[in-house]
């Protein structure tokens, strides 16, 4: 998983992403059942839920990218783990005052944790081929909150700004 700052191209470290809420790991992609760590990370933070998602089984994807690409929140964590293909998440950067983007590149293996309330958005890479497992706590949802003065007033993203934002 590689992360940069989308304007001047500086690598962004692992700690750094962190400090945004951030979590990730690689996992084998092809044997994830075995090696075990994938239900070890279920475990201790309580995923008791998983679907799959192929973007070669997506109709008419190319008009679903609109969706993907329009930055928003989800009062939930985001977790995806890459099990072929590749993206970007795009996540802005907490101590910025420009507003900057942080580009997450994803891939096969890759499986990354947003927090609830941090606003991001999702691109799949040039050859327009992801298959995701997503992960829930609880009751699968996955409602996206467009950016606006309303959703900057939601309760997970006042928790996201007190915890990350003004706590460093």
């Amino acid at each position: 998983m590689k992360a940069q700052f989308m304007k001047s191209g500086e690598n962004v470290s692992k700690e750094q992403l962190e400090k945004l809420g951030v979590d990730s790991w690689i996992l084998d992609a092809d044997r994830w059942e075995e090696e075990g760590k994938l239900d070890q990370i279920c475990k201790q933070r309580g995923y008791n839920y998983k679907d799959e998602v192929d973007s070669r089984k997506m109709p008419d994807l190319r008009s679903k990218l609109d969706n993907f690409l329009v930055e928003h929140i989800h009062d939930d964590e985001e977790i995806r783990f890459i099990l072929e293909g590749g993206g970007y998440f795009d996540v802005r950067d907490a101590k910025s005052n420009s507003d900057d983007w942080i580009r997450i590149t994803v891939e096969k293996g890759d499986m990354i944790v947003l927090p609830p309330g941090i606003y991001h958005r999702f691109l799949p890479d040039d050859n327009m081929f992801f298959h995701v497992m997503r992960l829930f706590q609880g009751e699968p949802v996955w409602t996206p909150h467009n950016r606006s003065e309303l959703t900057d007033q939601r309760k997970a993203r006042l928790e996201y700004v007190k915890k990350y934002v003004e706590a460093n």
